[in-house]
């Protein structure tokens, strides 16, 4: 699984400013997040599906849903914004993407957000109101979108001691924006992993997030070569990484646009993540 999740995140990882957020406020005990949290997955406050802790309790991780339930497949994006990169922003640097929401509204496609609590500092209006949209989940990206692993592709790094509370901290950020609902999925920066990391994040009942569809979008000018890698690379029960941040993906846009009328022909249906790992869990 690593050295996948290393291969599909290289492209993300090139420039810090790609890999996804979000997420709920984590338990303070061995529940799982939304048991004790006021953040809910959906305004009835249903509780979201999560995968079972692996042995002695270690992070589970999904990376993609059934083959075999129907045509679904889940769109995410990485709302990407490292520690360090205020000083950008403040010059002019838009790591947000209104387009892109735009886009996703207008297609009716639900879709999963991975969000920095350092994108939600920056962008408090928008966490704000993404977190409320029904069509949308917000889950955790951490809080400074540094690596959980030794050499993940350049990314500073984490040591053990604070991965922990570099998660908690992203909800912390998440709350002061008024985002109130993130889920218990956390996606690793840069898609990296070990079983040290899975095990510093045991206990907060969180599912770890991965992917099988690996768009492109990080850098990329090319958008029909995106759209084409994402159309050759979709199966039931996918899950799609693309990122909501224009300065370092400018044509994710474009590719929504193109994608999404393609796939509905074939036959796919979008759902959320939270659908998937429900499916999962049910597939035994």
């Amino acid at each position: 699984m690593i050295p996948l999740a290393r291969r599909i995140t290289a492209v993300c990882a090139l420039g810090a400013a790609l890999a996804a957020c979000g997420t709920t406020d984590p338990a303070r005990s061995t529940r799982p997040a939304p048991a004790r949290s006021p953040v809910s997955a959906t305004p009835s406050a249903t509780r979201p599906p999560v995968l079972a802790p692996g042995p002695g309790g270690l992070t589970p991780v999904f990376e993609h849903g059934p083959r075999d339930r129907g045509k679904t497949v889940a769109f995410t994006f990485d709302a990407d914004m490292t520690a360090d990169e205020g000083p950008r922003a403040a010059a002019g640097e838009h790591f947000d993407n209104p387009g892109l929401i735009g886009a996703l509204h207008t297609l009716k496609v639900p879709a999963t957000i991975f969000m920095t609590g350092r994108w939600a500092e920056q962008y408090p209006d928008e966490a704000r109101s993404l977190g409320g949209d029904p069509q949308f989940e917000v889950a955790n990206h951490s809080y400074s979108h540094y690596a959980f692993t030794p050499s993940c592709y350049g990314l500073p790094t984490v040591d053990t001691a604070h991965m922990r509370s570099d998660v908690e901290r992203a909800y912390t950020a998440f709350r002061k924006a008024g985002l109130r609902n993130a889920l218990p999925y956390f996606r690793f920066p840069g898609g990296c992993y070990d079983q040290r990391s899975l095990r510093a994040l045991s206990g907060l009942g969180m599912t770890a997030i991965q992917w099988d569809v690996v768009s492109g979008d990080a850098f990329a000018t090319d958008a029909d070569a995106v759209a084409k890698q994402v159309l050759d690379g979709v199966q039931p029960g996918s899950v799609v990484i693309m990122h909501c941040t224009r300065s370092a993906a400018p044509t994710t846009e474009q590719v929504v646009r193109t994608v999404v009328p393609e796939l509905r022909k074939r036959g796919y249906t979008f759902v959320k993540v939270s659908q998937l790992i429900g499916e999962s869990r049910g597939h035994h």
